[in-house]
């Protein structure tokens, strides 16, 4: 990415938008707060003020009672003279406003407390300033009026202070706050940037793009997780759609064929009953290619996670029984033994017709591929905090390298090609087992086959 264009994406950025807000809300907000402040101090440095002003006036005041006039002028001389620069500044009139003593200004006020401006000689800048003084005028006996001053140099320097202090910390904070805002946009746009560039890439065909993780939290990496989680979904959705184009047009071109031979031979007829025979026979044919899509788009359904908003808690264990019972005189009829290990009670969180039909293909599956003589085994039990289901035989089994390829649609063992079938019913089973989250492994029986469902339990199911 360029540096202009990412420096307009940056502020253009909902991230430094959302920095500008809070620049905005740190500065009133570190404003008021530095305002407050400097009302506090002032009012605190105001009251200091008048309280050293009282306080004087109360040791003058002792004087006078104490030593009467001569002792007053003779306090007032030795307070004015305490130092270059003397905290306070004095004015003692009489009843007719002669002055007594001090060198405060006559404009002063007598009574109470005042503000004065007095025009001082500022040797820093070598002339003449004025100074403002906060005053307090206090009522003595025999007509006196004795009034106090002090200069408030200090405290409005201070104040002064805090204001240069309090835009500065302003200006400060929102500058910082700007600065991390593009700081902080510019590391999202970079980030959003190559996430983009992933979904742009994935867009064009490249479907085994991931996203990168965003990095700019746990829930932005949660967030990356979950859309490669979904791709990864899409993907192996569309290269099963892929597949299944393929092994409908492989696996389905015989029985087309043979049915087109059939209806060839149909037309040469020149019987009724041989014209029946191959009606019949095409029919059959028809019948099995149908029974084939109905499994494909039965099986697509269950993919796609259609019936998951169905489940309910359902008995695993009388399903398994009523499947058992069914079809025990059928086993019995073929050579071959039924031995059910059923604990009862055992709930898990199911479609009843799904799962029924799920081990209805299993025992006719054993049916087929298994000699006479064959004793199969149909089990549910507890084990470990999950709920267990087995179909085991102990006839030839499945080769170890096969029985991943056995899952897959349309495919079939070689031994297997000669009996009936599509090589579609275990894909149906694996279909029904991924919908329930039940885990599904193909495992020796020593000798045989022993299929193996783990269900979650119905509490920690749902």
């Amino acid at each position: 990415m360029a540096a202009e264009p990412l420096r307009r994406s940056v502020l253009k950025s909902g991230t430094f938008r959302f920095a500008l807000l809070f620049a905005a809300i740190f500065a009133v907000g570190s404003l008021l707060v530095l305002i407050t402040v400097q009302q506090q101090i002032e009012s605190y440095a105001t009251a200091a003020t008048e309280g050293s002003l009282r306080n004087e006036a109360r040791i003058l005041a002792a004087e006078y009672d104490a030593l009467g006039i001569t002792g007053l002028v003779d306090a007032i001389a030795r307070h004015s003279h305490t130092g270059k620069d003397p905290q306070f500044r004095y004015r003692l009139v009489d009843g007719s406003g002669r002055l007594i003593a001090g060198d405060l200004p006559p404009t002063v006020r007598l009574d109470g407390l005042g503000t004065l401006q007095v025009r001082e000689v500022d040797v820093a800048v070598r002339g003449e300033a004025m100074e403002t003084f906060r005053t307090l005028g206090t009522p003595l006996p025999q007509d006196l009026h004795l009034v106090i001053g002090t200069d408030t140099f200090d405290v409005r320097a201070l104040m002064e202070r805090l204001r240069t202090f309090t835009l500065a910390c302003g200006l400060g904070i929102t500058l910082f706050a700007l600065v991390g805002g593009y700081f902080v946009g510019s590391l999202f746009v970079r980030r959003l940037h190559s996430v983009n560039t992933s979904v742009n890439r994935i867009m064009s065909g490249a479907l085994d793009e991931r996203l990168p993780a965003i990095g700019m939290g746990p829930e932005f990496n949660e967030l990356s997780h979950n859309l490669n989680h979904m791709l990864d979904r899409m993907q192996g959705l569309m290269e099963g759609l892929r597949q299944v184009s393929t092994d409908i047009a492989h696996d389905l071109r015989t029985p087309l064929t043979r049915l087109r031979q059939r209806l060839e031979v149909l037309r040469g007829q020149k019987t009724v009953d041989a014209y029946d025979a191959g009606i019949d026979a095409a029919l059959e044919q028809t019948d099995e290619i149908l029974a084939i899509f109905r499994a494909l788009l039965r099986i697509g359904s269950l993919e796609s996670g259609a019936g998951r908003g169905r489940l309910t808690a359902v008995d695993l264990s009388e399903i398994v029984e009523r499947v058992s019972a069914a079809y025990e005189p059928v086993v019995e009829d073929a050579g071959k033994r039924l031995r059910v290990l059923i604990e009862p009670g055992l709930h898990v969180l199911g479609d009843g017709e799904l799962l029924a039909q799920m081990f209805t293909n299993l025992v006719e599956n054993a049916l087929i591929h298994t000699p006479r003589g064959t004793t199969l085994t149909m089990a549910v039990f507890r084990s470990s905090g999950a709920i267990i289901a087995e179909v085991a035989d102990d006839g030839p089994g499945i080769p170890k390298d096969e029985r991943e390829k056995v899952l897959v649609r349309f495919y079939r063992l070689d031994a297997s090609r000669s009996t009936p079938g599509s090589g579609l019913g275990l894909s149906l089973v694996h279909a029904i087992a991924t919908l329930h989250a039940a885990e599904l492994m193909l495992e020796d029986n020593n000798p045989g086959l022993r299929i193996h469902f783990r269900f979650p339990e119905k509490d920690s199911a749902g």
